[in-house]
Parts: C-alpha cells; sequence; structure tokens
C-alpha cells in the first residue's frame, strides 16, 4: 500500500516511524516531512493546496491512502477535495472531512456541540466585536482564573489563563480588537476555570466504530512547574497513573460515546482520529477540547507503546470495518522530552547546527523542527527533537530521556526538567 503522509513535525516522524513496521506498507511520501523522516520514506516538496498538483502526484505516485497529520489541511477540507474527484475518490483518507473538521476548527462549534449531546464541559459564553460590553460583565461575574479561548486555530497557543481581572479584560479585548491570535481570536470563547489534572485521550474511528489508544499526558506551558505562555507541548508521558479502569469506563460513556454517537447523529462523516483533551476534576472527566488528529508531542509516547500495526487500523477506517479490530498495548511506559529552540514560543533563530543525536537502548529520537543540509542536521523550528525512551516505570524512561536529552547540543537549547511531576 503506497502512503502519502503529510505534515513535517515530531507527529508526523513518529507516524511515518510506526507505519514502516507494517508488511503492508510499500511506497511512503511525507509532505514536507523533515530531516528524521527522510530515513523512513521519501520527503517530497508538494503544495498540496494546489489541486491539480496534488492530483497529480496521487495518481502517478498510485498513492492507496493520505494520511493528515495536522489540523489546518482537514479544516481547509482537504478529504472533501481528495473524494470529490472521480479520478481520486478511490483513495482512502485518515482525517475527517471539513464540516466535522469544525470541532478543532471552532472552540465555539464544540462547545455547542457538547452542549447537545451532555458532555461534560466547563460552563461558557462566546463573545465578539458586537458584544464586548457583555464580555467584560460575563468576566467579572466568573471567578478567578479567567480562561480565553481563541475561537479559531491558533497553533495550540490560543488560550490565555489570567488570574488578574483587569488583566484578563485587556486581553479579552485585545483578542477580538487588536489581532492578537490574528482571525482566530476575532471571536472568543470566556470559560469558566476547571481546576484538576489533564491528560489527553485518543479515539480512531471509522465513523460508526472506534477503537481507544493509550492515553498520555502532555505539558503545554514552556516553564516548570507549568508556568509561563503555552506552547505547542514541552513534552508527555504514557501510560496516565491515574486513568485507571473505573476513570476510563467514566470516559468512554460520558464523553467518547456521545462524542461518536453525537457526529453520526449530526450526519457529520468522521474517518480519523478525535483527540480529547480532558480534565480530571475530582475524579470525573471533564473535556476541554477537541482536535481532529493526534497530538503532538503525545503522539510520540502513545505510537511506540501501541503493538498493533497502525496501517492495519487505518485500513478498518478506510473500509468502514474498523471494529474487526482490537488494540494491543506493549507493557511499562514511554516518556518523550522535547528540546526547543531557545526563545520559544515567541521569537527563535532557525540553522542551529544540531550535534550528538544519539540513542540508547529502547529510545526513539523522532525529528519535530529540524532539516538536512550540507550534511548537518540543523535547527528548523520552534520545537527541535522528541526524545522518547521505553521503560518499567515511569521515572526510568524519564531518566533516560533526560540523560539522552543532556547530551544533545544546539545553539539555545531547551527542555524542562519537570515532567511528571504532577503524576
Amino acid at each position: 500500500m503506497n502512503v502519502l503522509l503529510i505534515g513535517s513535525g515530531g507527529r508526523e516522524h513518529t507516524i511515518a516511524w510506526k507505519l514502516a513496521q507494517s508488511p503492508k506498507l510499500g511506497d511512503l511520501f511525507i509532505c514536507p516531512g523533515n530531516a528524521g523522516t527522510s530515513n523512513i520514506g521519501q520527503n517530497i516538496n508538494l503544495d498540496i493546496n494546489d489541486q491539480e498538483k496534488l492530483k497529480t502526484f496521487l495518481l502517478e505516485n498510485k498513492i492507496d491512502m493520505v494520511v493528515v497529520g495536522p489540523e489546518i489541511p482537514l479544516v481547509e477540507g482537504i478529504h472533501d477535495k481528495i473524494i470529490a474527484d472521480d479520478d481520486t475518490k478511490h483513495i482512502a483518507v485518515i482525517g475527517p472531512k471539513k464540516a466535522a473538521s469544525q470541532l478543532e476548527g471552532s472552540k465555539d462549534f464544540a462547545k455547542k456541540f457538547m452542549s447537545k449531546y451532555n458532555i461534560p464541559t466547563a460552563n461558557y459564553k462566546t463573545f465578539d466585536k458586537e458584544n464586548i460590553k457583555q464580555g467584560i460583565q460575563f468576566l467579572e461575574d466568573i471567578k478567578s482564573p479567567y480562561v480565553l479561548k481563541a475561537d479559531g486555530l491558533a497553533a495550540g497557543k490560543g488560550v490565555v489563563i489570567l488570574d488578574d481581572l483587569n488583566e484578563a479584560i485587556e486581553v479579552f479585548k485585545e483578542m477580538i480588537t487588536a489581532d492578537k491570535f490574528g482571525d482566530a481570536g476575532h471571536t472568543v470563547v470566556v470559560e469558566e476555570f476547571l481546576s484538576g489534572v489533564e491528560l489527553s485521550v485518543f479515539a480512531l474511528t471509522d465513523g460508526k466504530s472506534y477503537v481507544l489508544l493509550p492515553e498520555a499526558k502532555d505539558y503545554k506551558r514552556i516553564g516548570e512547574g507549568d508556568s509561563g505562555p503555552n506552547t505547542g507541548g514541552m513534552g508527555s508521558i504514557s501510560p496516565v497513573p491515574f486513568a485507571d479502569e473505573k476513570f476510563m469506563q467514566k470516559v468512554i460513556s460520558r464523553v467518547v460515546e456521545p462524542t461518536i454517537n453525537g457526529l453520526q447523529n449530526e450526519k457529520l462523516d468522521y474517518q480519523g482520529f478525535v483527540f480529547f483533551g480532558l480534565i480530571n476534576v475530582k475524579g470525573n472527566p471533564f473535556v476541554i477540547e477537541y482536535n481532529v488528529r493526534m497530538g503532538d508531542p503525545e503522539t510520540e509516547s502513545v505510537l511506540p507503546r501501541l503493538k498493533t500495526d497502525l496501517l492495519e487500523l487505518f485500513e478498518g477506517v478506510a473500509n468502514r470495518n474498523l471494529e474487526k479490530y482490537k488494540v494491543e498495548t506493549l507493557p511499562g511506559y514511554a516518556a518523550s522530552v522535547m528540546l526547543v529552540s531557545g526563545g520559544y514560543p515567541d521569537a527563535y533563530e532557525k540553522g542551529k547546527s544540531i550535534k550528538n543525536i544519539e540513542t540508547q537502548e529502547n529510545q526513539v529520537i523522532f525529528h519535530a523542527g529540524t532539516k538536512a543540509a550540507e550534511g548537518q542536521i540543523l535547527t528548523n523550528g520552534g520545537r527541535v527533537l522528541a526524545i522518547t525512551s521505553m521503560a518499567d516505570s515511569m521515572d526510568e524512561a524519564l531518566k533516560a530521556s533526560y540523560k539522552t536529552a543532556e547530551s544533545i547540543s544546539f545553539e539555545g537549547k531547551y527542555y524542562r526538567k519537570d515532567l511528571g511531576f504532577d503524576l
């Protein structure tokens, strides 16, 4: 089976690495990929927004399946475009259609969906430039801390949590009127704060049935002790100790199944991953957000624990017979530590030479923001490398990842040294 994988980050390197373990895989192309994916398949430069060029590539390379890593192409409707053409409609696409991708593309859409299907989430209201005064009043009426979410896509950084009311009001106004998050923030969802420990749960669905992948805990803030601004993610751990059978049964009955049933009820055709960003509030799961793809950096600790052939699961999605498949996981823990560029998530420099990229036993280094040039591996993004280690315990897995994180070098390297502190 020939596969085109879209994306360039650590998530895509991990998916490519897992797909390459399948005896069913033929040619693997990654668009655009990174220095790590080039060792697994063929990186290609292709404008996926140019429909004719995309169609030509798919047909010339006899592509059987397109796996969409990031959210933007899904929200922009790449699935719909591929199956709308008679020449390419036979190609399987892993990732939901445009209408269903609004689960991530619009926070307001997601909140209305959760409300309709009685899926537990924080109380909220949505505001734009037409009702700024009501938004300020709502902030004044709720308790600190204040949660402000850009309605649209903001690369995982569109959520602001503030303790001070006056600061929250100023940021709220900035988001709507001063392009703090561009168009994504012109509509703002204001939520009541939920206190607890977060975790990520992943379902893969063919639109009717679903399978659950291993859960993970990721770390979004740049600073230790979960301080400072949000990032795309500073690392992850799987499994999550408190996500025992009792808790996961609540997740399935209160969140996962109502979501899958709700999508069917809304006639939203969904073939792909559903990411449930959850928070454990006194033993009960609440939904913070949906994503319509695998998380990054969670993928880097989830897929290494997956014993099942990922390409076979994708076939089940494509053929809409996923109920025939069972997910098996490896025992033990996976811990993934993200190395990032100095200055990230704000301004940072690219093109720094990376040295000593060497793994230990039971460890994989996934490239996130890298490129190969003149015989060197160079930094090419804010998040650079994810070091994933497998071990019998969380502490052992973290220790191994930190040992490698220390030995790899590039100018401005930074990583959090406290992952797992809240577990």
